[in-house]
């Protein structure tokens, strides 16, 4: 009984030795095979990423210097012919814009430019010829006209010092502020020579024939200001009016030599520009007033 016991005892002990040798390797082949899997895994998630990273739209790269990384979209390259038809529609506008861009680099770097001794050319002089010539010939109607203009002119100063004033909104005033000492600031940098064949007329504003700057039309960017005033109090008639009147006087403007097509361009711009600034301006001056509004509560 005890050779058996002992037999029986040393099987069990081989038996179990075995099994966990066995265990051994199938765990080492399992993990083999766990290591390679995840490699495969790696590896494949890696060319899956490449190709998502190519198709879809965005690579990053590491920056040799600092640790950072940068990443640009590349989506066009890969752009077929419903991609390009479907740009062309739905974004037209950039689209236009970049035909401009390819159009006047092929005009810039292929015109002559105007020689220091002749007059700069202005495109809006030549679309006004007829006009000068009629206000060089009849001093009565550039005079009306002239006086015309500084009734305008002064509607819209009025306008500007009244939403300030009466009805307590002075971001018309801050954005007529800004915007004329800017315009001092370039009209004096750069000082402009007199068109040739200016009509001055002494109804005009500024009075009569003394200097003032050309770049860039005040006239038009007041005018434009009290505009957008206008629409925001939902004053739709006025704003109307003054946007007819201002294209008016630029008109009349050109047709005087009284300024420069782009003085005029200019002058629209600056107006949305600083009306723009002004309401970032008053946004600002609201949001540091908070505190003290909450202090001044509790």
């Amino acid at each position: 009984m005890a050779a058996t016991a002992i037999t029986t005892t040393t099987a069990v002990t081989q038996l179990s030795s075995r099994s966990k040798r066995s265990s051994t390797l199938n765990n080492s082949n399992n993990n083999k095979n766990n290591n390679n899997n995840k490699k495969d895994k790696s590896l494949s998630n890696g060319v899956n990423g490449d190709r998502q990273a190519m198709a879809g739209k965005k690579w990053c790269n590491d920056v040799d210097n600092g640790g950072g990384s940068f990443c640009w979209n590349a989506s066009f390259i890969y752009w077929t012919l419903d991609d390009v038809v479907y740009v062309a529609r739905y974004h037209w506008m950039p689209c236009v814009f970049a035909v401009g861009l390819l159009f006047f680099m092929a005009v810039e770097y292929t015109l002559r430019m105007v020689p220091a001794s002749s007059p700069p050319f202005d495109l809006g002089f030549v679309a006004t010829r007829s006009l000068h010539l009629v206000l060089e010939s009849w001093p009565e109607l550039n005079t009306l006209l002239a006086a015309l203009n500084t009734v305008f002119v002064g509607m819209q100063t009025t306008y500007i010092v009244w939403v300030w004033l009466i009805e307590g909104r002075p971001r018309a005033t801050i954005s007529a502020l800004f915007m004329f000492t800017c315009r001092g600031i370039l009209g004096y940098s750069t000082q402009l020579p007199l068109p040739q064949g200016f009509l001055g007329s002494g109804a005009d504003f500024p009075v009569g024939n003394v200097s003032f700057f050309l770049f860039f039309s005040g006239h038009v960017a007041g005018s434009v200001i009290a505009s957008l005033d206008m629409r925001r109090m939902h004053r739709w008639e006025m704003a109307w009016l003054f946007d007819v009147l201002n294209v008016l006087q630029a008109i009349r403007l050109l047709g005087t030599r009284g300024h420069y097509t782009i003085d005029l361009a200019v002058g629209f711009g600056a107006g949305y520009l600083f009306d723009s600034l002004a309401g970032k301006y008053e946004k600002s001056k609201r949001i540091e007033a908070l505190p003290h509004k909450e202090a001044l509560i509790t």
